[in-house]
């Protein structure tokens, strides 16, 4: 038995064809669609890159107990799993984080592994002299739009992107153990995640007027640009997946060719999504988690089953990947997965969980059922909340001292298999935010907050529930305003 995961980074669910999209030219999704299960209710679990990385492994939250960082010493990893089992697991990205050190304990678990560098400010070519930056509106970070010019420069023709170079890789993995069994390949691609940098055809694919300066990578923050600078980053963003579109193509050319829709499985998934101007937002992170960012697109093809073509609206979630390949391997899934297989999804369209939860780390705590998503924000900005960790690696590229200053020692949670952990404040401010409620089912796009308090009620149950199937730390609980809607604080 062999698996292939194809993995796209801020892959918007509603600019997909297979998902209703009139307008962006992604003829190879729709090939997908047509050989596979399309998940039409499908949440991402936590936010964002590693975070969601780490639910891949573990097939269970991250954001209730701690921010980005790296696979804790007493994780499930499914790929070392595998590994283990006599399942050789491969990894093929050009995600760049992975080799930082906030983030390194992920690629080290495959049998093996290969990298592609450049993309975003990887810091990768080591260009002393300043790079020549044309006029733009790239300001997010001097330091990293610095070394992205320095990288691009190395990008002069189609096949230096490192998407295509990823592609490639894995091409090549592939059409090399077509033949052998047992193997799990994880491509992972980094686009479409900003900037938004594609080769002139890609663009030409999205003619429209646009005279202002350079602009492909928009600032995490609310939109104060004009709308036709909403549009021309729409259009780039647009221009990228098209380019993702053409190489996902190479790949199923691939198992047409080798004829492994015979015995491979093949996920299609991302992390989550990015919003691009829609309620008045650039990127995914400190803003509101709506359906343009949590709602995401999968796309599974189960030889067991061969179902194909076909829709499923179960609810489903990233943590359901790691337990649906070592099920499919037919290894042993750790008890302390809380992620299911999706194998009775796919065949005989299983419920597998009445509601999911949705976050970041000191953020809102968001769920859905499927029919209504809430937005349950923090109430009581003065009750701290914590990173618990064993590997006190935090944000994006180096810890801030000041939140190891004043450690403490915490009790095992249920999934930490006995290991007491660091218990580290933290110091990072999150934006006050209300609560929202939304009915997805008739107010799709979310533009119409929902006043009720009986679903509210219901919608905070499930919280609840979610939270102590998940061992969430009691202060999390006070920190929310729900503490008063639990029972004995035995039962948490």
């Amino acid at each position: 038995m062999k698996a292939i995961m194809v993995m796209f980074d801020s892959l918007n669910r509603h600019m997909l064809p297979p998902y209703g999209c009139d307008w962006v030219k992604a003829p190879n999704f729709n090939r997908l669609a047509e050989r596979t299960v399309t998940f039409t209710n499908c949440y991402a679990g936590s936010l964002p890159c590693m975070p969601a990385r780490r639910e891949m492994h573990t097939g269970r939250y991250n954001f209730l107990h701690r921010s980005w960082g790296p696979l804790e010493p007493f994780d499930n990893s499914m790929p070392q799993l595998l590994k283990q089992r006599g399942v050789h697991s491969h990894l093929v990205t050009d995600h760049y984080h992975y080799w930082e050190e906030n983030a390194s304990t992920y690629h080290t678990k495959f049998s093996t592994w290969e990298g592609v560098r450049g993309q975003e400010g990887d810091s990768w070519k080591g260009d002393v002299a300043d790079p020549d930056i044309p006029e733009t509106l790239n300001n997010r970070d001097p330091e990293r739009c610095r070394q992205d010019w320095i990288n691009r420069a190395y990008m002069q023709n189609e096949e230096d992107h490192p998407l295509v170079q990823t592609i490639e890789l894995g091409l090549e993995y592939i059409n090399k153990n077509a033949q052998e069994d047992n193997w799990f390949l994880q491509l992972e691609c980094f686009s479409p995640h900003e900037p938004f940098f594609s080769p002139e055809k890609y663009k030409e694919l999205y003619p429209h007027e646009y005279n202002g300066p350079h602009f492909d990578w928009p600032d995490y923050k609310q939109v104060d640009e004009s709308p036709e600078l909403v549009e021309h980053i729409r259009n780039e963003y647009a221009a990228v997946i098209s380019m993702c579109d053409h190489y996902l193509g190479k790949i199923i050319d691939a198992m047409d060719e080798l004829h492994l829709w015979e015995d491979t499985m093949l996920i299609i998934n991302t992390d989550h999504g990015f919003l691009l101007g829609e309620h008045g937002w650039w990127a995914k992170n400190i803003m509101p988690h709506y359906n343009e960012i949590a709602h995401i697109p999968l796309f599974i093809w189960d030889p067991r089953s061969k179902k194909q073509a076909i829709e499923n609206d179960q609810l489903v979630q990233t943590i359901d990947i790691a337990p649906t390949i070592l099920d499919y391997f037919n290894v042993e899934i750790p008890e302390e997965m809380i992620g299911v297989p999706l194998k009775d999804v796919i065949c005989v369209d299983k419920t597998v969980r009445e509601a999911a939860l949705f976050g970041i780390h000191g953020g809102h705590v968001n769920c859905t059922n499927g029919r209504y998503v809430y937005m349950r924000a923090p109430v009581n900005k003065n009750q701290p909340f914590y990173n618990y960790t064993l590997l006190p690696l935090f944000g994006f590229r180096h810890t801030p001292v000041d939140m190891l200053q004043n450690l403490e020692l915490a009790e095992p949670f249920d999934f930490t298999k006995g290991c007491k952990l660091l218990k580290i404040k933290n110091t990072m401010p999150h934006p006050e935010r209300e609560h929202l409620l939304f009915d997805i089912r008739n107010d799709p796009k979310q533009e119409r907050q929902l006043q009720d308090p009986e679903i509210e009620s219901l919608m905070k149950h499930h919280i609840i529930t979610l939270m102590k199937q998940n061992s969430a730390p009691y202060e999390l609980y006070k920190r929310l305003g729900l503490e008063s809607l639990l029972g004995s604080t035995d039962e948490i």
